[in-house]
């Protein structure tokens, strides 16, 4: 009897012991939720963010792009991506263009005939199309004609004007008003005018003799041994970016523009001149559009197939000219290797821009689209301009006299 109450008091005394322990890992359990969920709370209120599991998978799926553009552009951000650092396996990602692998020495680029069967309506396409597709891939022209030493002062502003061979009547009106070289307004003021080759091919007339006595007269023709066609404005820019690169890296500032066009350089060198240091870094104004995208009307002149380019256009500055810093001339080239060549040129300098991770600035001083017919022949409305899009040369002229006539007083 004594024996089974000993054993029974034993039972119990297990019983609780085994209560004991399970309430205490309960109570161990509570405090490290309770502990976890102090911490997260002291963690969200010190700013940290709190961990999430994502939704979404890390890697995805890379597609490639049915337009011919889009997807030489994936092919570089592949190429110049730095997590990556390899492109895909994929042959059509893979394969390196002429100006990264330097394979093609200058003037000895090739037609790619490989974009006719990359294309679905390449055949279709008006023949400026074609012809800008088969050349996209080359930028090595040997130059017919340099001026090494343009920038050899260090110029203040360096005017690098887009030109025809057969426009002369244009460059000597600039030569004589707005786009004079030498000391203005005590900075020094240098002038280039730049060409490619006007060829028989565009029914062109041999101009070649005149133009070669033109530029040892003057010494400010820089002309390459490309096709100077409305499409290849591009190319141009381009160019000129490495040259820029090579023979003035140390310009302060860079109007680029076309021929057509007239400039109040006074106004221009007074806008400058008080720019403080990181705005000046990165200066880029014009006349800038936004919210923009390509036309798919066949009749026009900026005309682009949806084989080509999908897409919105980034903003961009357009009609004729825009200003910007030397120092930003040279991340455009380098930028501009990362980028396929577009058939329209100021689009592509705007794609450049946002490849660089910077927006242009709009300003109003560039008239890009004229001003009103009332106030044209009036000279003060010149005076606080940048740019008025277009002006004939005997414009140009009387524009510039206007501007530099102490006798006008403007209120």
């Amino acid at each position: 009897m004594q024996q089974a109450q000993r054993e029974d008091e034993k039972m119990h005394a297990g019983q609780r012991k085994s209560r004991v322990l399970c309430l205490m890992m309960m109570l161990n359990i509570l405090i490290c939720i309770l502990v976890g969920v102090s911490l997260n709370l002291g963690q969200e209120k010190g700013g940290s963010q709190k961990i999430r599991i994502p939704s979404t998978k890390f890697w995805s799926k890379h597609t490639v792009s049915k337009s011919y553009w889009n997807k030489e552009q994936q092919r570089l951000g592949f190429l110049y991506n730095p997590l990556i650092g390899t492109v895909l396996a994929n042959d059509t990602l893979s394969e390196l263009p002429d100006w990264l692998n330097n394979t093609s020495p200058i003037g000895s680029c090739e037609p790619d005939y490989s974009v006719t069967t990359k294309i679905s309506d390449y055949n279709s396409l008006p023949q400026r199309f074609q012809d800008f597709l088969l050349n996209m891939r080359c930028r090595s022209y040997p130059m017919v004609m340099d001026q090494p030493h343009v920038c050899k002062g260090k110029p203040f502003l360096l005017l690098a004007i887009k030109s025809l061979t057969s426009h002369f009547d244009r460059r000597q009106a600039i030569r004589e008003s707005w786009g004079k070289a030498g000391i203005l307004a005590n900075q020094t003021v240098v002038t280039v005018f730049l060409l490619g080759n006007s060829t028989a091919v565009d029914h062109f007339p041999d101009l070649s003799g005149m133009l070669r006595h033109e530029a040892k007269l003057h010494r400010d023709i820089v002309q390459w041994d490309f096709r100077d066609s409305f499409f290849n404005l591009t190319l141009k820019d381009v160019l000129f970016l490495e040259w820029l690169n090579k023979r003035c890296p140390n310009t302060k500032y860079i109007f680029k523009g076309d021929d057509d066009v007239f400039v109040n350089t006074l106004r221009i060198l007074d806008f400058l001149k008080g720019l403080p240091r990181k705005q000046a870094s990165d200066l880029f104004i014009g006349d800038v559009i936004t919210n923009a995208g390509p036309h798919r009307d066949r009749k026009l002149k900026y005309f682009i197939p949806e084989s080509v380019f999908v897409g919105g256009y980034p903003p961009y500055a357009g009609g004729g000219g825009f200003l910007y810093s030397g120092e930003l001339g040279i991340r455009l080239y380098n930028i501009s290797q990362q980028v396929p060549l577009y058939p329209i040129d100021d689009v592509y300098t705007g794609m450049c821009m946002k490849r660089l991770g910077l927006v242009p600035e709009k300003h109003k001083g560039f008239q890009t689209f004229d001003i009103e017919e009332k106030y044209r022949n009036n000279p003060c409305i010149y005076k606080g301009l940048m740019l008025v899009h277009s002006r004939t040369p005997q414009e140009m002229i009387q524009i510039w006299a206007w501007l530099n006539n102490p006798d006008i007083e403007c209120q």
